[in-house]
């Protein structure tokens, strides 16, 4: 089964799917049949947030037949409570062929755009990958500059194990980012919404105004700052 077939089913699935399914190899064996043997999943965390980086993790399974059992439990990293996601990172870590993890700041989320930084973040992590990979697979995202063949598909993190592994890897780094952020800036409560717009994070907007670490273009921080 040729690339182009996978892209219509992968829209079929999308549409009719309700995307509650574990992540499979398919999509990665689809490229392996293709010729490309190492094939990169790529997956982002925090572009909702209203403070802190956005992450990116990039991960290359081995072309391994146990591998899926290894990686048992790997799925969307938004389907898994803190606990178990930070179980699997040291599984992924352990298991995988190759990973990496790429931060784009507020700063650059302010100037770029949570896209084009997104993108940033993602390209940050593939350089980290050694061997270099050779396709990738990606939720939701092209990377046009990226030289690469490369599959982008909604809810990938449902689909693609490597991309699930990659959204787990994505999502536990930026948490201990926050958490980490906690003791500079005590009054937000990032360690317990990490940067997206609770209560507790309204809250402290209106006493304390923002910080050097909140997304400036975002509405919710631009409403705040006008109403100062």
């Amino acid at each position: 089964m040729n690339l182009n077939t996978w892209r219509l089913l992968i829209l079929t699935y999308n549409y009719f799917m309700g995307m509650k399914t574990d992540p499979t190899l398919k999509l990665e064996q689809a490229f392996w049949k293709e010729g490309f043997s190492i094939v990169a999943g790529l997956d982002e965390a925090g572009r909702g947030a209203w403070a802190g980086p956005v992450a990116a993790g990039a991960v290359i399974l081995p072309r391994a037949e146990d591998i899926s059992e290894k990686l048992k439990g790997v799925r969307d990293s938004k389907r898994l409570t803190p606990r178990q996601r930070e179980r699997l990172f040291s599984v992924i870590q352990r298991h995988v062929l190759s990973w990496g993890v790429g931060f784009a700041s507020n700063i650059e989320i302010d100037g770029y755009g949570i896209v084009p930084a997104t993108k940033l973040a993602m390209k940050r992590a593939i350089s980290q990958l050694i061997p270099s990979p050779q396709a990738l697979v990606i939720d939701a995202v092209q990377l046009k500059t990226v030289a690469l063949p490369q599959l982008s598909v909604y809810f990938g993190d449902s689909i693609s194990l490597s991309i699930a592994a990659a959204s787990i890897l994505a999502k536990v780094s930026r948490d201990r980012w926050m958490i980490a952020t906690e003791t500079r800036y005590p009054d937000y409560g990032f360690a317990s919404h990490k940067g997206y717009g609770t209560r507790k994070h309204q809250i402290g907007l209106k006493v304390c105004g923002t910080c050097e670490i909140h997304r400036l273009s975002y509405k919710p921080i631009k409403a705040q700052l006008s109403s100062c």
